[in-house]
């Protein structure tokens, strides 16, 4: 609660409420600002910015401030700015972990190895070095890609591990156990280029940190105060160099929320924020709980789902503002179903008066913008894509779209030089001039040059062969497309050319939502009679895709969402499988399951007004239709501050109840693969939806969790994908069966027939 202005009080005090004034005039001693979403940690991080120079505890030199993001860091220096006046440009402490660490650096470079000049290399030149590494080593690229090796080190300098750190378990995961000689050759060659990569600049600094005795005291001794944001995306580098600096004052105040640790995947580590207290015995906890975003219904049903995660600190979100709309929920019949509701419900918002800016749909995965995409399309729905590209923009959608043209159009001059190369075939820039040149001379495509140009020298040997390659491929390919599904022959072109295992190789976290894509795009053609078709529609899309400025409904990822909020949003795709994700469980277990739902928590707590999820009874993955559960958040959701469309309601409460029979909500997962109820998702394929299936699954709808009372232990059934089998177990509407050709298979019942 906002309490009253008193005069008397300085102007950044005023406005703030009770916990806020707390984090504020607690100057003294560690602080943990657990902050919930929407309760205003920014405006109370400024003002105890702002109140340790005001108040002159400390000269503004003496102050390190850490953000995440140089958008952050100018965000807080603006607002400082605002109160305290022209103080702020002596904070030269204020900025990112990188930005502050490179500062520290160049003072004690040569402690490391490195002259004070020292270049930050790129992600390219990092990738090239190590691919001379990897060369050097004997060792197969395909196999064993460079870039491979950069994301382990990556991850090993984010633990704050030196080659030397590195032990054999680790050192096993690249190359047979080579990975700590590479390492280590690696950050050779670096010293000896005079150079380091961003995590090397967190990883020095800790290194000088731990062995020179006297900087550590210098920099304990300069930084009277310590104040960071976002500190439940620490990483173990940050938190060590966080810790170490601020043992001595110990006036340490860090603002996070734990509920809203989403980024694992690049090194951050929620324990950090959890055991605060253990490390600064005596900290002051202050939570911000008071919500100035959502409606009480929002907040409600986000707190009861959060509140099913195990290790969190625990606050409850309450706001003062009128109750509003329950959270929405709509079960469809399949995806072009959802995206057609969606366009429905934002031209009903743009028919009241409402704006496509206060819009915004929120997926777990990239790939799932695509049916959006097209339907918007369609019905001339201005949208935006915020945090990636429009699906046809991406790069590896253009690649494979380069194909497809130049399989459908042999002239297309644009598309060859695209992918001529594409895997690498060993066709540099040379050739290439070569074959353009050539192309001039004969005034024909590029194409036809390449055919002309084989029977001469002006090419290596080797590039001779490559080309040669490529072009007999181009051909195949064209009178396969005469025979062969054009969707098909997408798949086909993407496996023969190398595309597809290039992606597999990558083992960045960004290649699986390459593939993803990839696949989503061979989906999306099955749509389309011809591949002629298929190629003119991406073309009208492209085309829109130039509208100017104006309105747009936003779409964007649930990561890419974190720190925005809309009026209104819609979740879409909540399954088992899509979300949580099943690829996200297979890896990470338990652990995993509760970093997606910490997702799920910050999504529903984007909307300020009115919140929307939706979930498909079928989707189509790998080009079959398959049938989806509900996801397991749905069911979380407390009942009070949700209500459901009834088109889906049987089923979302079968699923409801299912779950709520476990006291341990992974108690569903197989144990043996670490899969979840959804794990069974791509096997439980139709093709045609077949009528029996449909009947069986409306039939076991009805009957909720109770399974069909026609099947026991024993009988034998039919099953669409894995044949004949015997029932071996019965668990509510789950089935285990002994299948004759695919062995013992968890399937539901809504997809068996007796035999």
């Amino acid at each position: 609660m906002t309490l009253p202005v008193n005069p008397d009080e300085p102007a950044y005090i005023q406005g703030l409420n009770a916990p806020q004034r707390e984090a504020v005039l607690t100057s003294e001693g560690p602080v943990l600002m657990l902050a919930g979403a929407g309760t205003g940690k920014t405006a109370a991080l400024t003002a105890r910015l702002a109140h340790l120079i005001a108040t002159r505890r400390a000269w503004p030199s003496e102050i390190l401030a850490v953000t995440f993001t140089n958008k952050a860091a100018r965000e807080m220096k603006e607002r400082v700015g605002r109160i305290i006046g022209d103080a702020v440009e002596g904070m030269p402490w204020l900025g990112t972990f990188h930005s502050i660490c490179a500062k520290m650096l160049r003072r004690h470079a040569e402690l490391v190895g490195l002259q004070s000049n020292f270049t930050i290399l790129d992600t390219d030149d990092q990738l090239r070095l190590l691919k001379q590494i990897v060369t050097a080593a004997e060792l197969d690229e395909k196999r064993w890609p460079a870039r491979q090796l950069a994301g382990l080190i990556d991850q090993w300098k984010n633990k704050g591990l030196t080659p030397a750190d590195v032990d054999t378990a680790e050192s096993q995961r690249f190359a047979d156990g080579q990975g700590a000689k590479l390492y280590t050759i690696y950050q050779d060659r670096l010293k000896a280029l005079n150079a380091c990569d961003f995590g090397d600049l967190l990883l020095h600094m800790l290194t000088i940190l731990k062995t020179h005795r006297d900087v550590l005291q210098s920099y304990q001794q300069r930084f009277k105060y310590i104040l960071v944001d976002e500190y439940q995306d620490t990483n173990a580098s940050q938190y060590l160099w966080l810790r170490l600096l601020a043992q001595s004052s110990k006036n340490i105040c860090v603002v996070g929320d734990d509920d809203q640790s989403i980024y694992s995947w690049r090194g951050a580590e929620v324990a950090n924020i959890l055991r605060f207290e253990k490390d600064f015995p005596g900290a002051a906890v202050i939570k911000l709980e008071q919500n100035y975003r959502s409606t009480p219904h929002i907040l409600g049903a986000a707190s009861g789902l959060i509140a099913k995660n195990g290790g969190r600190l625990g606050k409850t979100l309450w706001t003062e503002v009128d109750a509003g709309d329950k959270v929405e929920i709509i079960g469809v019949w399949d995806g072009p179903e959802e995206a057609r509701r969606v366009g429905e419900m934002a031209e009903d918002h743009q028919r009241a008066g409402g704006s496509l800016d206060d819009l915004a749909i929120l997926v777990r995965a990239q790939f799932q913008t695509r049916e959006f995409e097209d339907r918007f399309i369609s019905i001339g729905l201005p949208y935006r894509i915020i945090g990636g590209f429009r699906f046809y923009e991406r790069a590896e959608i253009r690649d494979a779209l380069a194909y497809l043209r130049l399989v459908n159009q042999p002239a297309d001059d644009l598309a060859f030089e695209r992918i001529v190369n594409q895997p690498k075939r060993g066709l540099g820039d040379k050739a290439l001039a070569r074959i353009q040149t050539f192309a001039r001379g004969m005034s024909g495509p590029l194409s036809h040059a390449a055919v002309s140009i084989l029977d001469s020298d002006e090419l290596t040997p080797q590039a001779r062969r490559a080309l040669g390659g490529f072009i007999g491929d181009i051909a195949r390919w064209r009178d396969l497309s005469a025979s062969l599904p054009h969707y098909e022959l997408a798949r086909q072109i993407l496996d023969e050319s190398g595309y597809t295992a290039m992606l597999q190789a990558d083992k960045s976290a960004e290649s699986a939502g390459r593939l993803e894509n990839l696949n989503e795009l061979v989906r999306a053609m099955e749509e389309y009679e011809t591949l002629g078709a298929f190629l003119e529609h991406v073309s009208l899309v492209m085309d829109n895709d130039a509208q100017g400025d104006g309105e747009k409904i936003t779409m964007m990822t649930i990561h890419a969402a974190k720190g925005l909020e809309f009026d209104r949003t819609f979740l879409v795709g909540w399954e088992e499988g899509v979300f949580p994700s099943q690829r996200a469980l297979d890896e990470g277990g338990m652990a995993s399951l509760e970093e997606e739902r910490r997702l799920a928590y910050v999504a529903i707590t984007r909307a300020r007004r009115k919140c929307t999820i939706l979930h498909a009874a079928n989707r189509r993955i790998y080009g079959q239709w398959t049938s989806s559960i509900p996801s397991r958040f749905i069911a979380e959701l407390p009942a009070d501050h949700i209500e459901q469309e009834n088109s889906m309601s049987g089923g979302e409460s079968m699923w409801r109840a299912n779950w709520s029979q476990n006291a341990d909500p992974f108690a569903h997962v197989n144990r043996g693969t670490g899969r979840g109820p959804g794990w069974q998702r791509a096997s439980t394929s139709y093709s045609t939806a077949p009528t029996r299936i449909v009947e069986a699954r409306a039939s076991a709808v009805s009957l909720g969790n109770k399974g069909r009372s026609d099947l026991s232990i024993g009988k034998r059934v039919f099953h669409e994908k894995f044949g004949y089998g015997l029932i071996a177990e019965i668990e509510g509407n789950k089935l285990e069966i002994d299948f004759e050709q695919a062995g013992r298979k968890r399937v539901l019942d809504t997809f068996v027939t007796l035999d």
